[in-house]
Parts: structure tokens; C-alpha cells; sequence
């Protein structure tokens, strides 16, 4: 499973020219499922996401996690961050999980991230979504559960 984090201020997601969901200050979480992933990756990721501490305290070093500023999740599904651009020009997606396979541990970890008490808002799974996103720094992290 992988996770590629931003920072923000502000991100929402829009289908269709339409709002679907917004947070303000926390983080927008995009996730790409493999082939391999199983549920067992899930508490050790979201934790990891959850305690990582990317946010700035009163000094302004980063010190703080999205949990101790009681920030707000936004999580999108995106299957591209298994993309494998190695041979030609197209990228190959076959490490990246069957899309029932995939939604089913994209739900799992929401479900999983709504424990934490957050404010967890989502995209829709497989859904064509636009995202605009308001990048705090810039803060851009690249969390793989393989290398956790």
C-alpha cells in the first residue's frame, strides 16, 4: 500500500463539477493498492499516517502530528501510484490491485482511520474526481507500507 501525503490548508474533491467533500487544515492522503496488500498492512500505515509529525509547533519546526492539531483527513484512491514507467512511454499498472480488491482495503483503512476521531472526509472509489488542494509549505511525504 502506498500513500503520497500533502500538507494543506484547505483540499476538496469535485465530480461532475460538483463538491463532493472539502477539509481544511489536515492532510490530503491519496492511495494506491498493490496485488499484495492485504489487511494486515492497515493499522501499522494509518498509524504511521496518523502520528507522522509533518505539521509546525510554535517555533515552527515540525513537531506536531495531524492527530495533536486535530487536523482532517481527506483520503482519494489512486491507482497510479503503482504505476511502473520503467519500459516505453505508457505506464503499466499490473502491480496495482483489481479494483474489487482495492476498494474493499480502501474501505477497511477509512474505516480504520475513522477511529482515530478525526474528521475523515473521501473521494469516490473509481470515480473520475478533480481535486483542488491549497499546499501548506509545500509538504509532500511518499509513505510505502513496504518499507514500514
Amino acid at each position: 500500500m502506498r500513500l503520497l501525503l500533502q500538507r494543506v490548508s484547505a483540499a476538496e474533491v469535485s465530480i461532475e463539477g460538483r463538491t463532493h467533500s472539502s477539509i481544511e487544515k489536515g492532510l490530503l492522503v491519496f492511495i494506491g493498492i498493490s496485488q499484495t496488500d492485504t489487511n494486515s498492512v492497515i493499522p501499522r500505515l494509518s498509524q504511521k499516517l496518523l502520528e507522522l509529525r509533518i505539521f509546525e509547533d510554535t517555533r515552527g519546526k515540525m513537531n506536531l502530528s495531524v492527530q495533536d492539531i486535530n487536523g482532517s483527513l481527506l483520503v482519494v484512491s489512486q491507482f497510479t501510484l503503482y504505476a511502473d514507467c520503467r519500459r516505453g512511454r505508457r505506464p503499466d499498472f499490473i502491480k496495482a490491485a483489481p479494483p474489487r480488491q482495492a476498494e474493499e482495503l480502501y474501505n477497511k483503512f477509512i474505516e480504520h482511520l475513522h477511529k482515530s476521531g478525526l474528521l475523515i472526509r473521501t473521494g469516490v472509489f473509481a470515480a473520475n474526481m478533480q481535486i483542488n488542494l491549497v499546499n501548506d509549505g509545500p509538504v509532500t511525504i511518499f509513505l510505502d507500507s513496504d518499507d514500514l
